[in-house]
């Protein structure tokens, strides 16, 4: 089976600009994956999701040179419309594609732009609702609702177009901590239960570290990192960049640095308390 993201020699850059945004790109993303990609702002990170899903080269124009292909779909070949069926964009601001008069109706919407039956759209609006959590808001307005409810509807509305990538754009921009553990979580269940790709862009890895397979690291429209979240945030290279490396990762290279190690870098403050547990009993 082919990977769910493949991207060979990408160079881009926007028009009138002289320098290039992304250069020399070479990324697999092997499907069920959940990837994390991150790094300083200005780095690439939220152009390289939109050659993603075709808004480059199709909507922003631009110099693109080399392969980007998602879900088996060349992007350069292929228009906007076709590749929303198979790769969903889930913007920093919900309300950016939050416009209909109730939740039911926006997540339909994109189903009855495909003229799916009407018992095909009722299905997958169900579904979508139940997995985001957001059934008993069906009715609600989406103008209504708390920032972490409207970006679970914006993301159930990228589910019921029943896409096999999903690609989101820092979507805990306007959440609050509590509310951006959660979003995680249903994050992460849907990568687990419907083997759906993950491709968020975030800086919070202190709070996303735990869920996260992979951590790809940008700095001036290059990858400089690709790894494990363990091997990423125990970097040196990275932590100068300035990423925001989890506290506890932190607290660990300062006690290494004073002689105290531990087996492995922690990623979560549970596993840095059972390490510091186990050395002290």
């Amino acid at each position: 089976m082919s990977p769910a993201i493949e991207v060979r020699n990408l160079f881009y850059s926007y028009p009138g600009a002289e320098k290039h945004t992304l250069e020399n790109i070479n990324l697999v993303i092997e499907r069920g994956d959940f990837v994390v990609l991150t790094g300083p702002s200005g780095c690439g990170k939220t152009t390289l999701c939109r050659c993603l899903n075709g808004l480059i080269p199709h909507f922003y124009g631009g110099k693109f040179n080399g392969t980007v292909i998602v879900d088996g779909l060349s992007v350069k070949d292929h228009p906007i419309s076709a590749l929303a069926q198979h790769v969903g964009f889930v913007f920093q601001n919900p309300e950016n594609q939050l416009f209909a008069l109730s939740v039911e109706k926006d997540i339909a919407f994109g189903l009855e732009n495909l003229a799916l039956p009407r018992a095909e759209i009722i299905k997958r609006v169900k579904w979508a609702m139940k997995i985001t959590g957001v059934t008993e808001l069906r009715e609600n307005a989406p103008h209504e609702l708390s920032g972490g409810q409207q970006q679970r509807v914006a993301i159930a509305s990228v589910l019921a177009m029943n896409p096999h990538v999903m690609v989101l754009d820092e979507p805990t921009s306007f959440l609050d901590p509590m509310s951006s553990k959660q979003l995680f979580e249903v994050i992460q269940t849907l990568n687990k239960e419907t083997r759906l790709t993950i491709i968020l862009v975030e800086h919070r890895l202190d709070l996303l570290s735990p869920y996260a397979k992979r951590i790809i690291v940008m700095d001036e429209g290059k990858i400089i990192a690709d790894g494990s979240p363990r091997s990423i945030l125990s970097s040196k290279k990275v932590f100068s960049l300035g990423v925001g490396i989890p506290k506890v990762t932190r607290l660990y290279q300062l006690l290494l640095e004073n002689g105290v190690s531990l087996d492995s870098p922690p990623i979560s403050v549970k596993e840095l308390e059972r390490e510091l547990r186990r050395r002290i009993i």
